[in-house]
């Protein structure tokens, strides 16, 4: 476990070597799972907010969706996250012409159109992070739907830390980042 600040890292974070695979997996993070995608509470007002510029990017079927559910739900364990289509994909999700899983709201972000990426739980994944007593901890959610990331990023040798460099800054800022590898290549060193 490294600790930078008040953020507890796993070692994955700094052994798994991963660089996803879109072309193996067709975006099934989008899909897999019990719940959307989590978001933080300072991300709520943002998916109210670009709900009019998102929605051409959206299958009829996620508009539905976040028309009976709203931008975002609460879960049973008061958690918020996106909703779904029948409890699968993302409403946010569409897919592209190779039949990848790509998020709507991303790709109004890199047309341009929002300043907004994605969710940060989206822009980290497989990284999850929980809270308790005061921390927060980096955790690598193991999956087999990312067994082609793994095997990609073991081929290029890009640790995940790498892989989400921008995520991470994003999150925790450049300095938090920087010791992080500092404290990363002070260990392999």
């Amino acid at each position: 476990m490294i600790q930078v600040g008040d953020v507890l890292v796993s070692d994955d974070i700094r052994d798994v070597e991963f660089v996803c695979h879109l072309e193996k997996c067709k975006g099934a993070c989008c899909v897999e799972g019990d719940l959307g995608a989590p978001l933080e509470e300072n991300e709520l007002q943002e998916m109210k907010d670009l709900q009019k510029v998102v929605r051409p990017y959206l299958t009829p079927e996620g508009k539905k969706a976040i028309d009976a559910q709203g931008p975002y739900i609460l879960d049973e364990d008061g958690d918020y996250s996106t909703p779904t289509i029948g409890g699968k994909e993302c409403a946010y999700a569409h897919y592209d012409k190779q039949g990848v899983l790509k998020c709507g709201i991303e790709q109004a972000y890199l047309d341009g159109k929002l300043s907004f990426r994605k969710p940060i739980s989206c822009h980290l994944y497989p990284i999850r992070i929980t809270r308790k007593k005061g921390l927060e901890a980096v955790n690598y959610h193991k999956w087999n739907i990312c067994s082609a990331a793994c095997t990609y990023g073991k081929s290029l040798q890009v640790p995940l830390y790498q892989f989400l460099k921008e995520p991470l800054i994003r999150k925790y800022g450049k300095a938090w980042y920087e010791e992080l590898v500092r404290l990363i290549e002070t260990e392999k060193a």
